[in-house]
């Protein structure tokens, strides 16, 4: 079986989150969403709220499961039998990071490959940071997350 991993700290998930899940999911046979739990983060959404988030926008997809994690992303993988990390890349910035990543785990972890997905072109501009601050400035996020939970993360960063 081939298990996917895709890890990010989602706070909150994108419509550019969505699309790499759903395009990742369509390469494995199982994908494991890994939520970061990162103590030297102070997060806007609790690891619950985020963790929450992503099994409602996966609901109905058997393949697809979400589950929170802190420490090395390849002891998670390993523990769970992953042998793909998938990673989002949306522009050259985004790359240079991703490839030291995708070297340091090569190096911890040499059973794992680490798979670059490109987002679609509308939401190559669309990050967590960018959600977070027009949406604390209040701002419209319609088209920045999903619909079905726009509601919710428009009020807690306007109150945050």
């Amino acid at each position: 079986m081939r298990i996917g991993i895709y890890p990010g700290s989602f706070d909150p998930v994108t419509l550019g989150h969505c699309d790499l899940i759903h395009r990742a999911a369509n390469l494995v046979d199982h994908l494991i969403i890994a939520v970061l739990h990162n103590n030297s983060k102070q997060p806007v959404f609790s690891l619950t709220e985020r963790v929450d988030f992503l099994s409602e926008i996966s609901r109905g997809c058997s393949s697809i499961e979400v589950t929170a994690f802190n420490g090395l992303l390849v002891e998670c993988a390993r523990q769970r039998g992953a042998k793909f990390i998938i990673r989002g890349v949306r522009a050259f910035s985004d790359f240079e990071y991703e490839f030291q990543m995708a070297l340091t785990n090569r190096k911890l972890a040499p059973e794992l490959e680490t798979v670059f997905l490109m987002p679609k072109e509308e939401n190559s501009v669309i990050s967590s940071r960018i959600v977070r601050e027009v949406g604390m400035m209040g701002g419209d996020i319609s088209g920045l997350v999903p619909e079905v939970l726009k509601d919710r993360i428009a009020a807690r960063l306007r109150n945050a």
